[in-house]
């Protein structure tokens, strides 16, 4: 069912419970940060963190939150990172995995936003070709950017694709993406550029479940959460926008990854019935990125 769904009048809620069901990620694709830095500003957490980042400790962190994917079950895949692409250990975004009902491995391959970021893609591409994976392309000509998994978020165990768009990722990739994967997509416009990627203020935590913040949708996009999701738990601005609370990871559906110190989000959580792993990604809040953002969901 090929189909871009902007508003809830496109929306029926009883073919989006009746969409194909889709295996859960058993695997995580993680880039070691031998080379992570703040060299440059291209989004507003950066600024006035050139050249801030400890080293030491940002390799702490990223061996903590690979040691909580290990330890909930989820097999862990590294890819070596490069001198020169200090963002490359943020691989959620330079690919959009997908598997389809026949169990054949799929990836689109991302239109970097930034020019700094375009040089991580082959590294990506390079893996997956290795591993298995049918590659896909967007035509350049027609799309200006599409930044993977950092906008585009599959809904737990369907096949049911969420596409943020407004910053870093535009609309009409969605189209070439619903088409060849033949799964709808919800879009979503994102409003407030603290908030530049999908994965910053959404968070799909189960099939029912989600965990938001929502001053960075529009009203329709906001309607379109509540009418899907029976749950929707909502970040305050601060955890959302300081410490990157909807940037939690729920590989399983059932244990978050998120950083240390939401408060309110992880009592939210709690009662909804999720376990709550927390973790210190204070090094790399400095470049925009958390938990989600460090990794890349594999079948």
């Amino acid at each position: 069912m090929a189909q871009l769904i902007t508003s809830v009048d496109q929306l029926n809620a009883s073919s989006i419970n009746d969409l194909p069901s889709m295996p859960l990620p058993t695997k995580v694709l993680m880039v070691r940060p031998l080379h992570y830095s703040v060299d440059y500003v291209i989004n507003p957490h950066m600024a006035d963190q050139v050249g801030r980042v400890n080293t030491t400790e940002a390799q702490r962190e990223w061996m903590l939150v690979r040691s909580l994917f290990d330890r909930i079950g989820i097999n862990v895949r590294i890819i070596e990172d490069q001198e020169g692409l200090p963002d490359m250990v943020f691989c959620a975004n330079q690919s959009l995995p997908y598997l389809d009902k026949k169990g054949q491995r799929h990836v689109f391959m991302s239109i970097m936003h930034a020019d700094q970021r375009k040089r991580e893609v082959p590294y990506f591409e390079q893996w997956y070709r290795q591993n298995g994976y049918e590659i896909h392309y967007l035509d350049e000509d027609k799309i200006d950017d599409f930044e993977g998994c950092g906008d585009a978020i599959w809904h737990t165990g369907r096949r049911l694709l969420w596409g943020g768009h407004g910053y870093r990722s535009s609309m009409e990739a969605y189209q070439t993406i619903s088409d060849t994967f033949d799964v709808p997509v919800i879009t979503l416009e994102l409003v407030d550029e603290t908030f530049y990627h999908l994965d910053t203020c959404f968070c799909v935590l189960d099939d029912h479940t989600a965990l938001i913040y929502p001053g960075a949708f529009t009203e329709q996009g906001l309607e379109l959460i509540h009418a899907v999701f029976e749950q929707v738990i909502e970040a305050p601005e601060n955890e959302a926008g300081e410490l990157f609370a909807c940037n939690a990871c729920c590989a399983d559906g059932r244990n978050v990854i998120i950083q240390q110190g939401c408060t309110d989000v992880n009592k939210g959580l709690r009662d909804a019935g999720f376990s709550v792993h927390e973790v210190s990604t204070s090094e790399f809040l400095k470049s925009g990125g958390s938990v989600f953002c460090m990794k890349m969901l594999l079948w």
